[in-house]
């Protein structure tokens, strides 16, 4: 698997879980505000070996009890199956962050047990999809699936919205929460400028916007939070 970076410890990226966090490189979609464009593009990245990295999961066994794998988008690799499976016979829990356009992938880890949580990042409203994910070239009725099958699995997870001013309106945030109806968890993160972005020009909503989209998000789904 191309792993294209490594964060060896978070307190944040995993729900109650001391983690590494795995980045891959690569991405299906070109969100222009995407805080990871280095990872999406190309360009100079780190090369790390799937045998060093397990030599680190190795040495911090009983340190850690986590693994966020990232990206890019991590089910566009093609080994990421036995990957994961080898990051849970050494015991770890594993949480896949996914951008949702890979049910069959997705069902197959949760399906296939290799995934204790999973992080799906929902875009925008159906009507503003591709025009978030910056492509016109998408079918919609894979992000539908991924979301159907994640309310209906046996798993843990969450869905999230990183929420753009310029690309987010009142109303979208609605038709967001129409979208999940029924989710055990949505987050809406505010934008903050990384400096490694797809496209510049982009900025977040203040704390008191946030707030207020917060309570029209909550009005359709009671498990919506803010983070961030």
């Amino acid at each position: 698997m191309k792993i294209a970076g490594l964060q060896k410890l978070t307190l944040l990226d995993y729900p109650e879980k001391i983690a590494c966090i795995v980045f891959t490189a690569g991405c299906n979609f070109r969100c222009p505000f995407c805080h990871n464009a280095s990872l999406v593009l190309g360009g100079e990245l780190e090369d790390i070996s799937e045998e060093d990295f397990f030599a680190f999961l190795e040495k911090r066994q009983g340190m850690l009890n986590g693994v966020c794998v990232t990206g890019g988008e991590p089910t566009l690799q093609r080994d990421l199956l036995p990957f994961l499976k080898r990051v849970k016979e050494m015991g770890y829990s594993v949480k896949l962050d996914t951008n949702g356009y890979n049910p069959r992938i997705l069902k197959k880890a949760v399906n296939e047990g290799l995934v204790d949580y999973v992080a799906m990042d929902i875009k925008n409203s159906p009507e503003k999809y591709a025009l978030t994910i910056g492509t016109k070239n998408s079918d919609f009725s894979q992000i539908q699936d991924s979301i159907h099958f994640l309310i209906s699995a046996n798993i843990d997870y969450e869905f999230r919205t990183t929420v753009v001013k310029e690309l987010h309106t009142p109303q979208d945030i609605v038709d967001i929460t129409k979208l999940i109806a029924g989710a055990k968890r949505y987050f809406l993160q505010t934008f903050k400028d990384s400096g490694d972005l797809i496209q510049s020009g982009f900025s977040g909503y203040d704390e008191i916007s946030m707030k207020n989209l917060l309570n029209l998000a909550k009005d359709s789904l009671k498990a919506a939070e803010l983070r961030g």
